[in-house]
Formats: structure tokens, C-alpha cells, sequence
């Protein structure tokens, strides 16, 4: 009775992870990874129970590059191929394009600002949609945004699904993961930025007169919940994108687009 009990819980703390082109497993592939190309990997997963030599390799390699590491008491690999995988205990997600060190962003915007321009970048906070993060990422490139921050926690992977709805984009413009987009947020105060929240609220400014002609990060939220509160306290300018009819919202990346355009058009 106690090993089925224990079986049970087992299974109830198990993870389901979907086999996707952004996944790689495998001890080896994984040390080869992080060794290589760690500006690729967003994320490291591990079995909690399993230890070793090449598992604390792992472990130092993902923290010395400042990577995301998830121990998980246990995890099944589910879709197109998952029963031939031997993974070892070992998984990494690993993004279609470098990432950029957010000190690096940081700089990069400081120094615009010093030479008299005025850089934007657009911020997702726990953006769970490749598709509509892909999407942004397009609109970004084509709008002249700068780079696109998102949060290392709750966010959309940036593998295949969002390199494809990037159309190519992902490869052509900056993008960073940060820890604690509180903090992100008043360094690029620091460097000079402007915070503007888009938001569904009444008492907002309508984008149509909020004057976005600045250095400025424009922040978006997730598909359901918005803006989390203790970053929507970080925004200087909370606007909102006046509409009609009876629709109270627009999908996350369609309003991204909208206020980015919107930016651009008031810096011609």
C-alpha cells in the first residue's frame, strides 16, 4: 500500500512538458548546448532526485550564464515521438535567437538617449501566447522598436511557434529575458525611459492624446489578466486604446501593434 500510495503522489506532482522544436534532452546535448550557445537556452528542467556529475555540470554552466533553472520531482514527455525519448532526467528550452544580456539593453538605450534619439522598447509582461509574442516581435522590428523585453517566469517560449509568427523578425532585433521586471523597469527609468502601460481602464489616457514622443518602454500584459499590479505601479502613463461597439478589449498583440505604430507615427 505504500508503494502505490507513494505512486500516487507521484503522479500527481508529475509535469507534462510537450515535445517542440524549442526542447532539447539529453545530458550530452544539453552540456553541449549550454557550453556552445548559452544565449540560446531560456531554460534548464531537471529531476529533482537525480544527481551526478554531469547534472551539477549542468547546474553550473545554466547559473554562471544566468539561465532559469526548474527542479521538478517528475516529468512526462507527452506529443509526436515522446515514448523514444530518452532524456535522462535532462531537458532544455532553447530560444530560435540569441538573447540579449539585459545590462547590455540597458546600455545600448542609455547611450541613444545621450546622443539625443529616443529609443522605445516594448515590454511583455507574462506573455503565455507564442503566437501573439512572434507577433509582437514582427510589429516590433517594422515599428521601429529598439528590443522586447519579456519575463523569464510565465512567459511564452521563444522557439519555433514564435520564431514562425515572428516572420523572420526574431533574428533581426533585440530581445531579453529579465528576472524581476520591477527592477528592469526603473534601471531603463535610470537610462532615461518613460514607462507606459497599456491597460483596459476607464481613467487611463486615451493613446490618441498621450504623447509617446519620448524614450519610452510601452508594457503589455498577458492575455487574460493584463499588467500585473506591482508593475502597473511602475508605469509613469497607463493609456488605452479608445474603440467602439461592444468589444472591451483587443487580442494582446493586436494592441501592442496599435500603440507601437501609434509611437512611431508621433516620431515622424
Amino acid at each position: 500500500m505504500k508503494n502505490v500510495k507513494h505512486e500516487q503522489q507521484r503522479q500527481g506532482s508529475e509535469k507534462r512538458i510537450k515535445v517542440s522544436d524549442d526542447l532539447l534532452w539529453g545530458t550530452h546535448p544539453v552540456v553541449e548546448a549550454l557550453a556552445q550557445e548559452p544565449d540560446r537556452i531560456t531554460e534548464v528542467i531537471l529531476l529533482k532526485d537525480r544527481r551526478g556529475k554531469k547534472q551539477d555540470e549542468i547546474i553550473e554552466l545554466a547559473r554562471n550564464a544566468k539561465i532559469k533553472i526548474s527542479f521538478l520531482p517528475a516529468f512526462r514527455l507527452t506529443g509526436e515521438g515522446a515514448s523514444e525519448i530518452r532524456h535522462q532526467g535532462v531537458l532544455a528550452r532553447k530560444s530560435s535567437s540569441s538573447l540579449m544580456d539585459f545590462d547590455q539593453m540597458v546600455e545600448k538605450f542609455a547611450a541613444k538617449v545621450n546622443a539625443g534619439e529616443k529609443p522605445r522598447i516594448i515590454v511583455c509582461d507574462t506573455l503565455q501566447d507564442p503566437h501573439n509574442l512572434g507577433a509582437i516581435v514582427r510589429s516590433a522590428l517594422a515599428s521601429g522598436v529598439s528590443g522586447v523585453v519579456i519575463t523569464r517566469e510565465r512567459s511564452a517560449p521563444l522557439g519555433g511557434t514564435a520564431a514562425k509568427s515572428s516572420a523572420g523578425a526574431m533574428s533581426h532585433i533585440d530581445i531579453c529575458q529579465v528576472t524581476n521586471l520591477v527592477s528592469a523597469l526603473k534601471k531603463f527609468k535610470e537610462a532615461g525611459a518613460w514607462i507606459y502601460g497599456a491597460v483596459k481602464d476607464d481613467t487611463a489616457q486615451s493613446l490618441y492624446t498621450a504623447d509617446l514622443n519620448a524614450p519610452a518602454c510601452i508594457v503589455v500584459g498577458s492575455e487574460g489578466k493584463g499588467i500585473r499590479p506591482l508593475v502597473k505601479k511602475e508605469c509613469d502613463v497607463l493609456i488605452s486604446i479608445p474603440m467602439v461597439g461592444t468589444l472591451d478589449s483587443l487580442n494582446s498583440s493586436v494592441a501592442a501593434a496599435v500603440i507601437m505604430f501609434e509611437a512611431m507615427r508621433q516620431s515622424l
